[in-house]
């Protein structure tokens, strides 16, 4: 593992760093820094906790503080509101010992944060970290010049574009020069991923570290419950972890998370509920007492799974199974961050099954699947994909088909119906191609709710 020193960074970077108390690279950060600081584009695929905040932002300050320009130097686009205000926190960090100034530009504040906002993006800082929706709105005054802008980094890339801000994006990087150093990091490399980064980036170096694995130090529990049981079985879960300091538990919903806070609050939690319905204010209060600890608790939609960098988290309840196999990840990620130990446990609803069945394929491992106590009373009989992982003791590929009841006929003796009447293969392939253009010419529904905080 190399250290800091090895990097040849600026000598207030270290210093900062020493203070910091970092002294050993994480692996993207090993794999990223010496191809950021040849200037080199690049493609970075590392999930949640893995240092990848860092790798971006070490080897950008190191250029802003040996490059002497009058305005914004690097821009950082992110999803989130609190992707974006931790980003700056970092930041203004690492950069304690330089003269870079860095300004967070979102959604939800009052006039005043517009106007130092606008100042920021007139040239008052050198790393503008932004929202999509919100530097639009400001570039959409005609105040805003990047033509200084030398680093553009995009941040949890997939996440944006979940969300919908994949023309926002591109609106933007019109604003900007053609000779830039241009960065993309994304949990996953999905195909959308990989369109983006042809439009963006230049001849680009691809680096990937650790995806869609759990870290080894969580403990992965799995319950099964009825929806009705679930409330009970958290209230079971945190009565018999007191001495666990910091819990998240993930809800599917905004409505779920509001109910499921009041429950715990009347229960005497120490517990805050955090979602795109709350106010920005009402939510970095929550973020500072959450992380201080003064509340215990947090429940939490997804907004919470990606990118919020908390330490010390030692529980996380899946109160509902996450739709995207992926999210399961990110969610767990929570804790066990830097080799510590965790905990994690899901509630497994019948609806749930199959979406569970799909995060063991890709965590290749199954788990065991236990049931409630006996005064909770029983839980649903998991009954998901026996199409198990490799770690699976009992792993067999045909247990799928054998548990099926077989039918009297076999397929041959099945009515097919009268071939002649069928278009040959090439006009149904053709078809079905002119339908699918269609569909993906159809308005897109989540474009109306295009914001910061779609995600949750």
């Amino acid at each position: 593992m190399k250290k800091f020193t090895d990097f040849g960074l600026n000598d207030t970077l270290l210093d900062a760093l020493f203070y910091m108390n970092f002294e050993e690279a994480t692996e993207i950060q090993e794999k990223a820094i010496p191809t950021i600081l040849e200037g080199k584009d690049l493609i970075g695929c590392a999930q949640t906790g893995t240092g990848k905040t860092a790798a971006f932002v070490l080897p950008t300050l190191n250029q802003v503080a040996e490059e002497e320009s009058d305005g914004v130097q690097v821009l950082i686009l992110c999803p989130t509101r609190e992707l974006a205000i931790q980003i700056e926190q970092q930041i203004q960090g690492i950069a304690y010992f330089t003269n870079a100034s860095c300004y967070a530009v979102y959604g939800g504040g009052d006039g005043v944060s517009w106007e130092g906002e606008a100042d920021a993006l007139k040239g008052g800082a050198d790393i503008i970290v932004a929202t999509p929706g919100r530097l639009l709105a400001h570039i959409a005054r005609g105040y805003v010049k990047f033509d200084t802008v030398k680093h553009l980094i995009l941040d949890e890339a997939d996440r944006m574009l979940d969300i919908g801000f994949f023309d926002d994006i591109i609106k933007i990087i019109k604003q900007l020069p053609e000779e830039r150093q241009s960065l993309m990091f994304s949990a996953t490399m999905a195909p959308k991923i990989r369109q983006l980064a042809k439009q963006i980036l230049k001849d680009p170096e691809e680096i990937s570290v650790a995806i869609s694995k759990p870290a080894e130090g969580v403990t992965q529990k799995v319950i099964m419950a009825h929806e009705e049981q679930k409330v009970k079985l958290v209230q079971h879960v945190l009565g018999d972890k007191d001495d666990f300091n910091s819990i998240i538990i993930f809800c599917s919903t905004k409505k779920k998370v509001e109910k499921l806070a009041r429950t715990l609050k009347q229960k005497r939690y120490a517990v805050q509920g955090i979602s795109s319905d709350y106010e920005q204010d009402a939510r970095e209060e929550a973020l500072r007492d959450f992380r201080s600890g003064k509340i215990r608790i947090m429940v939490a939609t997804d907004v919470m799974s990606r990118g919020i960098d908390i330490k010390g988290i030692d529980l996380v309840i899946n109160y509902d199974v996450p739709g995207d196999a992926e999210d399961y990840v990110h969610r767990i990620g929570r804790t066990a961050r830097a080799k510590t130990e965790g905990m994690a446990v899901t509630l497994v609803c019948p609806d749930d099954m199959f979406k569970f069945s799909k995060i063991e394929r890709l965590i290749d491992r199954e788990l065991d699947k236990e049931q409630p106590p006996k005064h909770i009373g029983e839980g649903p009989q998991w009954r998901g994909s026996s199409n198990k992982g490799k770690g699976s003791k009992n792993a067999n590929p045909r247990n799928k088909r054998e548990d099926r009841p077989r039918k009297d006929k076999s397929r041959s003796d099945k009515p097919r119906g009268d071939r002649k009447d069928r278009k040959p293969r090439e006009d149904r392939k053709k078809e079905k191609s002119k339908n699918r253009l269609l569909y993906e010419a159809l308005p897109n529904p989540r474009s109306d709710a295009k914001s910061e905080d779609s995600a949750g």
